[in-house]
């Protein structure tokens, strides 16, 4: 399974011939791909990773991961609509055309830049992946999707300042920071990790959900984070147990097949029958996690558009933690 994907492929989709909209699933923000926020971390009990029963870190990311497959049948195929996004952006509020016809972001800076903290997974698991994904959704979208940048395929985690609550640093509270994160890497253990289902989410995002085999379960990773940056937002953008990364983003219509004509063509089905291809290549897909990214996006979805970001790369020590399983 672990081959690299054809040279073939292009990250960058064809520019679409009419008019749609872009719903991006950075690290931003958990509405951008659902459009029913789950409550901000904050306003969650603490959980333990070694949990049982119905209060496991298990079972509640199992019953999250249910519903979240379960938001394109509930709320359809927005993206088919047209509109704005949830931060009022449209396609050309974020992509220009380049001379080839190839899409390419329009960067913004980000004022004041976001702090994020992520797990990256290494390209040599997220080839993999992208490989999959493109084999069964460019015959039919190549010019109206966008693909994560298989170099940048990542988890958040936990942001010391997001744009719904800026948090401005100076220099040396940055390096404080920094210095605190690394800190806490040292006492996290990786984590191996598995591909639970991949979902396409009502507003057209492609998401790959993960359950933890071994290792420091995120739950537990967010709450260290919490305890040495006391100054973040304390509404926090996702469920502590949520371990989710993005794969592609639909900015529109797929092609018809030939027997198909528009007032007859179900969409969501057409959906459905996609992203079961893609589980039935890389679902049960197992990964290690061994670090963790302090970033700071200096552009507007930097992570997802490839904008300009700095990055401290920090690796999963698991000093004098012994084996950790969830």
């Amino acid at each position: 399974m672990a081959q690299k994907p054809p040279s073939s492929y292009s990250a960058r989709p064809r520019s679409p011939a009419t008019a749609v909209w872009f719903l991006p699933a950075a690290a931003l923000l958990l509405v951008l791909f659902l459009r029913w926020p789950p409550p901000p971390m904050g306003s969650y009990a603490p959980v333990s990773p070694r949990g049982s029963g119905s209060d496991s870190v298990l079972a509640r990311r199992a019953e999250l991961y249910s519903k979240m497959a379960q938001d394109l049948d509930e709320r359809g195929a927005a993206f088919l609509r047209g509109g704005e996004t949830s931060q009022s952006l449209t396609l050309s509020d974020l992509f220009d055309t380049a001379e080839d016809g190839a899409v390419v972001p329009r960067l913004k800076a980000a004022d004041p830049p976001v702090r994020a903290n992520v797990l990256y997974l290494d390209p040599k698991f997220a080839n993999v992946i992208s490989k999959a994904v493109k084999e069964v959704f460019l015959p039919y979208l190549g010019q109206v999707i966008w693909f994560q940048n298989t170099s940048m395929y990542h988890f958040s985690m936990f942001h010391a300042s997001h744009h719904l609550e800026p948090i401005v640093a100076t220099d040396d509270e940055i390096e404080a920071e920094v210095e605190a994160v690394k800190g806490i890497t040292k006492t996290v253990c990786p984590l191996k990790i598995v591909l639970d289902r991949v979902v396409l989410t009502s507003t057209g995002v492609l998401l790959g959900l993960w359950q933890v085999e071994s290792g420091t379960d995120p739950a537990e990773i967010r709450s260290r984070l919490r305890e040495v940056l006391p100054r973040a937002p304390q509404k926090q953008l996702y469920d502590p147990v949520l371990l989710h990364t993005s794969f592609a983003r639909i900015l529109g219509h797929p092609k018809l097949p030939q027997e198909q004509s528009v007032s007859s063509f179900d969409h969501i089905k057409f959906f459905h029958g996609l992203v079961a291809q893609v589980n039935e290549k890389i679902r049960g897909f197992q990964a290690t996690v061994s670090e963790l990214w302090y970033v700071e996006e200096y552009d507007v979805l930097a992570l997802a558009l490839n904008g300009k970001m700095k990055v401290r790369k920090l690796h999963l020590s698991c000093n004098n933690q012994g084996n950790e399983n969830p």
